[in-house]
């Protein structure tokens, strides 16, 4: 199973108990007191009984877990369970964490190994149904009926936390049906007017879930919601949602969800490596992509990233001519831009891998063509040097700034034996990245 992208992890933050379990009975009572007052004729005409409603929904929904709280340890758990659990056993989640489950009356808790509580979930709620869903619907109708807006506000965004972190667990447990369905009512709850934030990490998590659960159809639904949301996670949801297209054996949609995506973040690599690929299976020329980019340099002539990109292609299709043309333009059009160096440094090595490769498939007696290309390798790593040496210069980012680095002592450690200079530069990154 994949791991999530968006705000999803386990995470043993401790919660205080803050009430006592009642039995399922006067948790019963309590609702129909509650939902006989909102459909009072004359009652139910103002907002209070519907709010009472919602807040008695709620409590029904907290109840059975009402004196647990994480990040207590067992000793201190079994003292406040007030019940013996009837099975206990070793579970291993979705992100390879192993946990104790022990079982009770109305929910399965589970235990770290080092023995605190990390989280729970529900297997026997106190009323019917889903009484967050009928929370939301009794909220909704408060502020219909003129609640204030701060008042229901608070509530929902109580329930999407509710919603959203039992998702979690689902997830967590392996069941991504469950998980794509709380992901949706927590994003549908953030949703509900006088909501003040829409969830979109909800929404996309529902989307998410559901593909890695093989409905792509509720995940095409809900990757279109984000888009709709002006949530496009840099580039990802087009990316997903040309694999939900690919799914569906609809390459056309999925094309078109890649090159829509290319022009608005050709810097997601899911979205550039996807369309490759894609160009690829159908048989057509990969360079058409770089056509794709033409609408967006046209928009953004100052954005060097679209160089880049379009360097990655044609290096990809062994342009060589071409993907240095590519980088050199990125370079110029900002001086700072660190990628178009890297990507000038990757493509002499990978000019001189190539080289490598017919160098050795030349005849053993070749002596003159083996020669010729041996000069021609080493003009090729004399090339990536300055490339590289500007990208280590100008990085800001740490990993580049350290591939860099790696590759300089690479490059200089075979050509060590052309020059003072060139064993100097070897001993000086050698020194940075550290010896073999």
């Amino acid at each position: 199973m994949k791991r999530i992208l968006l705000a999803l992890a386990l995470v043993a933050s401790v919660q205080v108990a803050n009430a006592q379990i009642k039995s399922d009975a006067d948790i019963q009572k309590a609702v129909e007191k509650a939902e006989a007052a909102a459909l009072d004729a004359k009652k139910g005409a103002k907002p209070a009984p519907w709010v009472k409603l919602g807040e008695a929904y709620v409590k029904a929904y907290s109840n059975p877990t009402a004196n647990i709280s994480t990040g207590i340890d067992k000793q201190t758990f079994a003292l406040m369970a007030g019940e013996k659990p009837s099975a206990v056993e070793t579970i291993t989640t979705a992100d390879g964490q192993t946990y104790e489950k022990q079982v009770l009356s109305h929910a399965n808790v589970y235990f770290t190994q080092a023995g605190n509580l990390a989280f729970y979930e529900v297997t026997k709620p106190s009323v019917a149904g889903d009484p967050l869903e009928k929370a939301v619907e009794a909220y909704a109708k408060a502020f219909q009926l003129g609640a204030k807006d701060k008042d229901v506000d608070a509530a929902l965004q109580n329930i999407v936390g509710f919603y959203y972190q039992d998702a979690i667990t689902a997830y967590s447990l392996g069941n991504l049906p469950k998980a794509s369905d709380l992901f949706g009512k927590a994003a549908a709850a953030s949703m509900t007017p006088p909501s003040s934030k829409i969830d979109t990490n909800a929404v996309y998590n529902t989307a998410f879930t559901a593909a890695n659960a093989g409905n792509f159809a509720r995940a095409k639904e809900y990757y279109n919601k984000c888009l709709d949301l002006g949530y496009a996670a840099e580039g990802s949801v087009y990316a997903a949602l040309s694999n939900c297209a690919l799914a569906d054996k609809d390459t056309t949609a999925a094309k078109q969800y890649l090159a829509d995506g290319l022009k608005l973040y050709p810097d997601n690599a899911s979205v550039l490596t996807n369309l490759i690929n894609l160009y690829i299976q159908m048989k057509e020329d990969p360079k058409k992509i770089v056509e794709l980019l033409d609408e967006a340099k046209a928009q953004m002539p100052d954005n060097p990233s679209l160089y880049y990109v379009e360097g990655n292609i044609l290096t990809g299709i062994k342009d060589w001519d071409g993907a240095l043309a590519a980088y050199k333009k990125a370079s110029e059009i900002d001086p700072n831009y660190e990628w178009g160096y890297y990507g000038e440094g990757s493509l002499w090595l990978q000019k001189q891998a190539a080289l490598v490769d017919e160098a050795n498939a030349l005849p053993v007696n070749a002596y003159k063509e083996y020669d010729a290309k041996m000069e021609e390798i080493s003009q090729a790593l004399k090339k990536a040097a300055p490339a590289f040496e500007a990208c280590y210069a100008k990085a800001t980012n740490e990993d580049l700034k350290g591939a860099a680095a790696d590759f300089l002592k690479r490059v200089y450690f075979a050509l060590r034996n052309e020059g003072e200079e060139y064993k100097a530069a070897y001993e000086k990154y050698n020194a940075i990245v550290g010896g073999e």
